[in-house]
């Protein structure tokens, strides 16, 4: 599953360079799919959704850090653990519990954002 940040989030900042897919961004920032991966112009995510991967998209959060789920592999292929959750000073970085995916969809999705890595 994908790792969301509540709203106890102190906005610190220290999830945010941890993460590998780059799929963190500060409160109303805007964001694309290429930030920090392979993925360039249109793209089918691995959940079927056609997307612009250089397109700026809306802030999901505009109070606290945010999490791209999309963008999320709990760090499998780079890390034995979610890096955001290891650095978090108040634990806000947690499962998803909406958002249900095995090791090998989580695997998929991490290859497919850095196939020409």
């Amino acid at each position: 599953m994908a790792i969301i940040i509540t709203d106890e989030c102190i906005n610190c900042g220290a999830c945010e360079p941890e993460c590998p897919n780059n799929a963190i961004y500060e409160a109303s920032e805007e964001w694309s799919y290429s930030d920090g991966t392979s993925l360039k112009g249109s793209v089918v995510l691995p959940n079927g959704t056609a997307v612009n991967a250089d397109q700026q998209q809306e802030p999901l959060s505009d109070e606290y850090y945010f999490i791209v789920s999309d963008k999320c592999t709990e760090c499998i292929g780079f890390h034995d653990e979610p890096q955001c959750a290891a650095v978090c000073p108040v634990d806000c970085c947690v499962p998803d519990d909406d958002r249900q995916e095995s090791n090998e969809e989580l695997t998929e999705k991490q290859q497919f954002m850095h196939r020409d890595a």
